[in-house]
C-alpha cells in the first residue's frame, strides 16, 4: 500500500493557517468595542486556545469549535455494530471546546450546542438523537457545565443529507484571576507533564477515514489487539477539565498549558515564548494511533507533528509540583506522565527517544 499523507485526506494546515492569522489580525482591531461596555480584552489571550475579556473581579473566558468529520466514522461503523456511537461523539464535540477553554486557567461553566443537518430528515432516527442528546449531558455533568442551548438548523445544500455538523461554544470564567495561565511564568526549569489521550481524539480522522477507503474490510478491520478499527477511532476525547479543577483545589497553578490538537506536538510550542521543549519519556502510543502511523506508511515527523501519539494535554509546572501534579491527575481519572522540561534556547521541540526536532518554522498559527 502506498503511502497516505495528510495533504492527501484533504487536510493543508499550508493553506489553512494563513487564513487564522488573517482573522486574528482583523478581530484583534475590534478590541476598542468592548470599551463601550466598560470592558478591555486580555490582549496576550490572541493566539492561545481560548479569548479572555477583563471583567473586573474575574475574567470571562470563551471558545467555539467543531467536532470535525469523526460523525461520518461514526454513521460508517454503526453499518457494522448497530450501535450508533453518538453519545461518545456528543462527548467528542464537547471535548474540543472545553479542553481549549481550560487552557488559560479558565473553569467551565456553560455549553451551547450547534447540531446542523443536512435535512429534516436527520432527525427522525430516534435512537441517534437520543443518544446525542444524553451522551452531550453526560460530558456536561462530568465537566460541571451547564448546557444553555442552541441551534438545530436543516441545511439542506449546505449539509450533505443524513449527515451532521456537531459543534459547540463554550464559556468559562478565571476566578481568582491568579489562575490565569498565559505563560508569563513560564520558564526554564519548568516541568512538562502530558496527559494521556484515549485514542485518536477528534484530529487527524481525515487521514484515518482516507485509510478506511484503502483496507479490505474498512473500518471492520481488526487491529492488533482485536478490537474495530472503527470502534477504536470512536473512543471518546478525554476530557481533561477535572484535572485542571483539581489542580487547582489542591494550590497548583501551572505556568502554562497546551491541548494538543490539530499539529500534534507541534503545539507544545504554541506560546510565543524563545524556548526549548525538551522530552525524555513519551507516553504509550495508543493501538489506533500506532495502526495508522503504519499502515499510512507516515514517519515519526508526520505522525507527531499531527497526532498527538498518546499526549492529549500539556501541562507546564514548576518543577517543584511535577510529582505532585502526576498524581493528582491520576486521582482524577487522567494517567499522566513526567516527560520533559523547559529550557532556554531557540524555540523548538526536541523528542530525544525519537531523534525528533520540531522548530519555530514548524508551526504557524498566531498573527
Amino acid at each position: 500500500m502506498s503511502k497516505i499523507d495528510y495533504k492527501q485526506a484533504g487536510v493543508d494546515y499550508g493553506k489553512i493557517d494563513p487564513l487564522k492569522i488573517l482573522a486574528q489580525r482583523a478581530a484583534a482591531a475590534t478590541a476598542g468595542n468592548l470599551q463601550r461596555h466598560g470592558l478591555t480584552e486580555i490582549a496576550a489571550s490572541r493566539g492561545e486556545s481560548a479569548y479572555l475579556v477583563d471583567c473586573g473581579d474575574f475574567l470571562l473566558a470563551s471558545i467555539t469549535e467543531c467536532l470535525g468529520t469523526k460523525a461520518l466514522v461514526a454513521d460508517a461503523t454503526r453499518q457494522l455494530t448497530g450501535r450508533t456511537y453518538y453519545d461518545l461523539i456528543a462527548q467528542d464535540t464537547l471535548a474540543m471546546a472545553i479542553n481549549d477553554l481550560i487552557t488559560v486557567g479558565a473553569t467551565p461553566v456553560s455549553v451551547h450546542a450547534y447540531w446542523a443537518a443536512g435535512g429534516s430528515g436527520w432527525f427522525d432516527d430516534a435512537k441517534r438523537a437520543q443518544d446525542l442528546v444524553d451522551g452531550w449531558r453526560a460530558a456536561c455533568d462530568r465537566c460541571g457545565v451547564a448546557w444553555g442551548g442552541g441551534e438545530t438548523p436543516a441545511l439542506a445544500g449546505v449539509v450533505v443529507e443524513d449527515r451532521i455538523d456537531l459543534a459547540a461554544s463554550c464559556v468559562g470564567l478565571v476566578r481568582p484571576r491568579t489562575r490565569l495561565t498565559l505563560g508569563e511564568r513560564l520558564a526554564p526549569g519548568d516541568q512538562i507533564v502530558l496527559l494521556a489521550s484515549s485514542g485518536i481524539h477528534a484530529n487527524g480522522v481525515s487521514l484515518a477515514r482516507k485509510l478506511a477507503e484503502r483496507l479490505p474490510a474498512g473500518y471492520g478491520t481488526r487491529l492488533p489487539d482485536g478490537s474495530l478499527y472503527g470502534e477504536a477511532l470512536l473512543a471518546p476525547t478525554t476530557l481533561y477539565a477535572p484535572v485542571t479543577e483539581a489542580l487547582f483545589q489542591a494550590g497548583i497553578v501551572p505556568h502554562y498549558q497546551a491541548n494538543i490538537t490539530g499539529h500534534g506536538w507541534r503545539k507544545i510550542m504554541r506560546h510565543q515564548a524563545t524556548l526549548t521543549y525538551r522530552f525524555h519519556t513519551l507516553p504509550k502510543v495508543p493501538e489506533v494511533l500506532r495502526f495508522l502511523q503504519h499502515e499510512t506508511g507516515s514517519d515519526d515527523r508526520a505522525a507527531y507533528g499531527n497526532l498527538n501519539m498518546g499526549a492529549g494535554y500539556a501541562l507546564f509546572v514548576a518543577a517543584g509540583d511535577a510529582e505532585r501534579t502526576v498524581r493528582i491527575a491520576a486521582d482524577a481519572g487522567v494517567p499522566a506522565l513526567l516527560a520533559g522540561r523547559v529550557e532556554a534556547g531557540p524555540k523548538q521541540v526536541v523528542i530525544e527517544p525519537l531523534a525528533l526536532t520540531f522548530g519555530a518554522d514548524d508551526l504557524h498559527v498566531r498573527a
